[in-house]
């Protein structure tokens, strides 16, 4: 059975390029901010009712 948990890098694996890291933090930011005001509105919106 293959190991669910990975290890730590190797001392030879390569970073991905910076961009391509901060284009992923920057779609990871946005989607929890989206995802933070898709259920307050929803809860706002309930508590209205």
């Amino acid at each position: 059975m293959p190991d669910i948990i990975e290890g730590p890098p190797e001392k030879d694996d390569r970073l991905p390029p910076w961009p391509k890291r901060l284009m992923w933090f920057a779609l990871l930011a946005l989607g929890g901010s989206l995802a933070t005001a898709i259920v307050a509105y929803g809860l706002r919106a309930l508590l209205k009712l």
